[in-house]
């Protein structure tokens, strides 16, 4: 049951070096506890008085003592270096998933990644903080207490010694079989989660529907599945435990009826009989304690295993979309003056001083898409044929019923995927992608449902700009509406907020979302995607005033459904099925009748 995947971890080798001299000095306690408790019960037994035994009395004790000691101090190291390694084999992974952006979420399931990234690390943890102390004690502990038992009593050696390859001989058969039913096991938990995860986002569809019913029959079957495969695995798991325990029963039985039977004929003496029946359980404890923690071990080499194909595969993707980068293009990026595709840009008046002043104007952003189409792995044309210039400052409603195609186009725009066909310019360069790091830092993006993270308001607000001071996220929680209710809370920008902590509204959420994007001012291109579409119209009418003036002087697309925005745009782009149905200004929607169409089907 150990990886060598184990020995790739930092420190690793270290740390199994370390742990296998603290488990040396064990089983030298070990024995020294043996010999000095048999000579203790030897000599009272002898007739000699207490107190001139009473050295040997202590001698066990300090042995007893000392053991303990190491292996608290063993333990303690060990859950100090599991805890680390698992903090940061979850940094590499969330790394290696927003590196590698949706591709890598849509091949292997969200839920999938969430699952091998949150309890997957945990059962890694735990694996390492067993499998260590484990192996160490399986490897050292017997041969040690070998060597003192064969000067006792050679026939207790020879058992001892025959029985325990055969023990590991089962372990390892054993292995194999319970590490296909745990890689079994595994598969069906990804497969759970990534339902549980489909069926809490589409459950207001299922019950619109009148599906909802019919879907929790499913939902029933594939936790069945996983109900199964996890009985099969601890069925193993548990076997297992009982058949090695039984073993190393026997093996014990075996010498204790050995030592009795010389004992009553005289062929062996008190002391080397007590001695080594003092030492044979000891000699079986690490096998029978590594069977006792064998299914959590079992788990943590199958999450290790799963969370190693995560990294490597989102690893090689974001390196595939690095390579794809142009080193021309990315000079050509950062020193882009702003020349290009202006057909759609609109000159505006700034309702709000402050933003527009703030927004670069030296490097106003452009776009281009041409003949630009995009596949998931199990939805082909999800985007096809999508061309449209823009350049800032310009705001963009891209109109369509859900299922059009928006949420897709602003994921490309904003760099979280890339096209399968099609050009790309922006700010003039022709790109292959805009997973640039140069085009992403100009990008803020405000989803549907914001993520609130589990921490600060300061934090929170901060989070495109980790160095900005708490005058300036007072600023921006002043500009969002939120400066008030922030002062009242008992820590002010230090409240906890998020999961666990202080909750948040939808809309205050949003408004979080809006300070976020104020505070990043130098992030030119504002991607917004369904930003009201679960509040209520007081609170969407509100917001909409802070968006429209984050939006003067940059590029914004917003992602939505409510026509009432196409008043306060400058362009239209009218999605359906994953293709440019229309585009033009407002006021050619208004005479084409497009509003008006979209109004029904919407």
């Amino acid at each position: 049951m150990f990886d060598r995947a184990l020995l790739a971890l930092p420190g690793a080798r270290g740390a199994y070096a370390l742990t296998c001299a603290l488990t040396l000095v064990r089983a030298l306690a070990v024995v020294g506890q043996a010999w000095a408790l048999a000579s203790f019960i030897v000599g009272v037994w002898a007739g000699s008085p207490l107190a001139a035994e009473a050295p040997w009395l202590a001698a066990f004790l300090a042995c007893f003592v000392g053991r303990q000691a190491i292996l608290a101090a063993q333990d303690a190291y060990l859950d100090r270096y599991a805890c680390a390694r698992a903090h940061e084999l979850r940094e590499r992974a969330l790394k290696a998933v927003f590196a590698a952006g949706p591709r890598l979420t849509a091949s292997r399931g969200s839920g999938a990644v969430v699952a091998d990234v949150v309890e997957g690390v945990d059962n890694v943890e735990t694996y390492v903080a067993l499998i260590i102390p484990k192996m160490s004690a399986v490897v050292i502990i017997p041969l040690v207490l070998l060597l003192a038992i064969f000067p006792l009593d050679w026939v207790s050696g020879v058992i001892a010694l025959v029985c325990f390859p055969f023990i590991i001989l089962y372990m390892v058969m054993i292995g194999h079989t319970a590490s296909d039913e745990a890689a079994r096991r595994h598969a069906q938990f990804q497969v759970m989660s990534s339902h549980f995860v489909d069926s809490v986002r589409g459950i207001d569809t299922l019950k619109a529907f009148g599906l909802a019913r019919a879907h929790s029959a499913r939902i029933f079957a594939v936790s069945e599945r996983f109900r199964e495969a996890t009985m099969k695995t601890l069925r193993i798991a548990t076997l297992s435990s009982a058949v090695l325990d039984a073993f190393a029963t026997l093996a014990l039985a075996a010498v204790a009826i050995m030592l009795g039977f010389r004992l009553v004929d005289g062929a062996l003496a008190f002391f080397p009989a007590l001695a080594v029946l003092i030492l044979v359980p000891e000699y079986f404890r690490p096998i029978r304690e590594f069977a006792a923690d064998y299914h959590a071990t079992l788990d943590g080499r199958t999450a290790l295993a799963a969370l190693g194909e995560l990294i490597a595969e989102g690893e090689g993707l974001a390196r595939a979309a690095a390579d794809a980068e142009g080193a021309q293009d990315a000079a050509a990026l950062r020193d882009v003056e702003g020349e290009g595709l202006a057909e759609a840009a609109h000159p505006e008046a700034a309702a709000h001083p402050e933003v527009a002043a703030s927004a670069p104007a030296a490097s106003a952003p452009s776009l281009a898409f041409a003949g630009v189409g995009f596949s998931y792995p199990d939805f082909e044309g999800a985007l096809s044929d999508v061309s449209f210039s823009f350049a800032a400052p310009c705001k963009v409603a891209v109109i369509g019923a859900s299922g059009s195609g928006k949420s897709t186009l602003l994921s490309l725009v904003g760099g979280f995927a890339d096209p399968t066909c099609g050009a790309v310019r922006a700010a003039g360069a022709p790109l292959p992608t805009l997973r640039t790091p140069a085009w992403q830092r100009r990008v803020a993006y405000i989803p549907q449902d914001p993520y609130v993270f589990h921490a600060s308001v300061r934090d929170n607000v901060a989070f495109y700009r980790p160095d900005a001071t708490d005058a300036q996220v007072r600023e921006a929680l002043a500009f969002v509406g939120l400066g008030g209710v922030v002062d009242a809370l008992e820590r002010g920008v230090d409240e906890p907020i998020g999961s666990g902590a202080r909750e948040l509204s939808g809309g205050q959420a949003q408004r979080i979302a809006l300070a976020r994007a104020f505070l990043a001012r130098e992030r030119d291109v504002l991607l917004l995607d369904e930003p009201t579409a679960h509040l209520d119209i007081e609170t969407e009418l509100e917001l909409k005033q802070h968006m429209l003036a984050l939006m003067e002087g940059r590029l914004a697309l917003i992602a939505t459904h409510r026509l009432h925005w196409v008043a306060d745009a400058d362009y239209v782009l009218v999605m359906e099925g994953g293709r440019v149905a229309w585009q033009g200004t407002p006021g050619a929607a208004r005479a084409a009748g497009v509003l008006e169409k979209l109004g029904g089907a919407l």
